[in-house]
């Protein structure tokens, strides 16, 4: 339960509170198109890798293509493993990092938010998704190993705001998986508060852990749906008050 959980849950938060959201699945690995209801991503004739080719080879991309609506209110461009071949090709290609921007500046004026979901390797797709960002949003498992990444992310994010984005900045921190019962997640969310807090915005709200945001992917459908007075439910519906509240 980590980035794509968020991003899905997160989306789905602000379309029912009336936005129109459009969700981009930047991973080859599909996890966002299963958990919207896609069981073999990699069957789809049409995802994010197509529409990046058309992109890069000047083609025009018609109004709405790739884009399926999902049964609660939000729009997705899901991807598949042609995310993979794509990423390898983009070395040679001229303003390779502008490519992902270049497609949704065409499309953003429809949606009131547009979220991605980034692979969680720092490869050229990703890179992509920063230049094509307003700010940023990390979800950060309470666990060691995920922390310890958190530093070189925010360094990349700080490089890629100097270098190619100067528009982007970090949202915040939002921790995920928080077992309340064990002093280990305390002590992980007490540590990142202490050395990010002063540079970071830290969400108050946290995601708490729990088996029923797992089994979301299998159903396809949202938490709001599949346990709606769950602890879950009510953490991503506070941090979906938190966001439209930091865009006032």
């Amino acid at each position: 339960m980590g980035k794509t959980t968020t991003c899905v849950n997160l989306g789905i938060g602000l379309a029912r509170a009336g936005k129109k959201v459009l969700l981009v699945e930047a991973d080859a690995q599909g996890s966002m198109a299963i958990s919207m209801g896609i069981s073999e991503p990699d069957e789809l004739n049409v995802t994010l890798a197509n529409i990046m080719e058309k992109v890069i080879n000047d083609e025009e991309v018609e109004l709405g293509e790739g884009i399926i609506h999902h049964e609660e209110g939000i729009e997705f461009i899901p991807a598949n493993i042609e995310l993979a071949g794509l990423e390898t090709s983009l070395v040679n290609i001229m303003s390779r990092e502008t490519i992902l921007r270049q497609y949704l500046d065409s499309v953003k004026g429809q949606y009131d938010y547009v979220i991605t979901d980034c692979m969680p390797s720092l490869g050229m797709i990703t890179i992509n998704a920063l230049v094509a960002a307003d700010s940023v949003l990390i979800p950060v498992e309470a666990a060691y190993l995920p922390v310890k990444g958190l530093q070189q992310l925010i360094k990349t994010i700080g490089r890629v705001h100097r270098k190619l984005n100067p528009a982007l900045d970090i949202m915040g921190i939002l921790l995920t998986k928080i077992d309340r019962r064990t002093n280990f997640a305390r002590d992980i969310s007490a540590q990142i508060r202490e050395v990010y807090g002063n540079r970071v915005h830290i969400f108050e709200n946290c995601i708490p852990l729990s088996v029923k945001a797992a089994e979301t992917a299998v159903e396809g459908k949202s938490i709001y749906l599949h346990d709606p007075k769950g602890i879950v439910a009510g953490g991503y519906f506070s941090l979906s008050q938190e966001a439209l509240t930091d865009e006032e």
